[in-house]
């Protein structure tokens, strides 16, 4: 008996001794990654101060305001991820329902008439109780992981936030931009045809060839493409747009045709602080900490299980008398388990659950990599649109000029049609890219904002 015993007690503790996550789960620190993180950012003088909390109102666009916050409110994937927050949290709250003891009642009415037992009736009133006291922590670990994820998809649900406050608003600059290519091109129609009733004019009188009118009529024939072109971009922007807000996609464009200036230069902020304003961080840190307490949950389930149950009621052939004292049952145990072999299924899950976690680490550090390139990445492109800006505006004032020039000279008869066209071409050119420089400028503050993890405004 004695040897029995003592075989006994070292198969009941042997997992104890085994086990090495009876400790509180890791401590964490979202600036502690793993990732060498600089002082300030690469971009020169860049400001390290706090970064601007709400960037939309800084475009003092009344129409944007209104079209992102409408987006807001109506877009349905926005409103699928508020729903899986939701989910979450009754997830988390599932999770930690074990912990506390688990009460049902079952009262019932049974009625028997047959030919050897004879004929009865019976009432009864049953209770059952079970408790399983969290002796290790292991449900509690459990909870803790669902509240990470459910941490995770709030972090996730502010990310949609910002993401489609971006989106909405760099399809907005895209649609003002496309309008302003419609004007520009139905400009360059417009040219094309003052230059083709000059020609033709020139022809009547032989002072020209017969070429010079082709000519002519195939680069209109070109610009009006090119404005047909401009004028479906319009139209597709616009039901983009439209599916961003949650309409229906009718196609109705906005009044607008005037791009807001940037806003002044932001402070960007320390990169270090940009690993606890991101979404997408928050959400990456969050699911390894979920991931830390799965495994810490996985390795409390190789401990005993102390499980306390209880049942009782009462039964009795009227129903007046189930309440009486006579009629009543109870019974009341405590049971004590102890896996001693489960085919390495605990073993195994130990290994997924550490697995896991150093793929959650790995992805954080990753996302982490990322955000930083995106924010190194706007800060430089920054400097860069605005100096090609700069060059472009430059350029459409010159191409400007030449075609002054090339239409006095055409008329003189000191240049050829070719190099009237080249100068309306370069014109049409120097203007189109302008624009497209200039909505850019806009969509990479946006980027920049989107990248520091700045909120949208202050009633977000």
């Amino acid at each position: 008996m004695k040897t029995i015993y003592q075989v006994s007690c070292v198969a009941f503790f042997l997992p104890i001794l085994m086990l090495p996550g009876c400790q509180d789960l890791p401590k964490r620190d979202a600036k502690a990654s793993g990732i060498s993180l600089p002082a300030s950012w690469q971009t020169p003088n860049s400001d390290t101060s706090e970064a601007i909390p709400h960037w939309l109102s800084s475009f003092a666009d009344p129409l944007l305001t209104a079209l992102v916050h409408t987006g807001l409110s109506q877009n349905y994937d926005l409103q699928a991820a508020a729903a899986r927050v939701q989910a979450a949290r009754a997830s988390a709250a599932l999770a930690g329902a074990g912990r506390l003891p688990q009460l049902s009642f079952s009262p019932s009415y049974q009625n028997n008439n047959d030919v050897v037992s004879g004929r009865f009736s019976e009432f009864s009133a049953l209770f059952d109780l079970s408790w399983e006291i969290d002796l290790w922590g292991r449900i509690r670990s459990s909870q803790q992981a669902a509240q990470h994820d459910a941490e995770a998809a709030v972090a996730d649900l502010r990310g949609a936030r910002l993401s489609l406050a971006a989106r909405t608003a760099q399809t907005y600059f895209e649609l003002v931009e496309a309008k302003r290519q419609v004007q520009v091109a139905e400009q360059s129609v417009s040219d094309r045809q003052a230059i083709g009733d000059l020609v033709r004019g020139r022809f009547n009188l032989g002072l020209t060839r017969g070429l010079d009118v082709r000519l002519v009529l195939t680069d209109l024939a070109n610009a009006q493409a090119r404005l047909a072109d401009a004028r479906n971009q319009v139209q597709t922007i616009t039901r983009r747009l439209e599916t961003l807000l949650g309409h229906y996609p009718e196609g109705k464009t906005l009044a607008t045709t005037q791009l807001p200036a940037p806003p002044a230069n932001l402070a960007e902020g320390l990169p270090a602080q940009l690993l606890v304003r991101r979404p997408d961080l928050v959400a990456a840190f969050a699911r390894l900490r979920s991931a830390d307490a799965r495994l810490s949950s996985a390795q409390r389930a190789l401990l005993p299980r102390l499980t306390l149950t209880a049942s009782g009621g009462s039964a009795s052939p009227a129903l007046a008398e189930i309440i009486g004292p006579h009629a009543a049952a109870w019974n009341l145990a405590a049971g004590l388990t102890q896996p001693l072999f489960t085919g390495g299924r605990l073993q195994s899950g130990i290994y997924l659950q550490k697995a896991l976690v150093t793929e959650a680490l790995n992805n954080y550090r990753s996302t982490a990599l990322n955000a930083f390139r995106e924010v190194e990445q706007a800060l430089a492109a920054e400097q860069w649109l605005q100096k090609q800006e700069q060059s472009l505006r430059e350029a459409v004032a010159q191409t400007q000029e030449s075609r002054k020039l090339a239409i006095y000279s055409y008329r003189q008869g000191l240049i050829q049609i070719l190099t009237l066209l080249d100068s309306y071409r370069s014109t049409l050119e120097a203007q189109s890219a302008h624009l497209a420089v200039q909505r850019q400028l806009l969509n990479n503050r946006i980027n920049l904002y989107l990248a520091l993890g700045g909120d949208v405004d202050a009633i977000n």
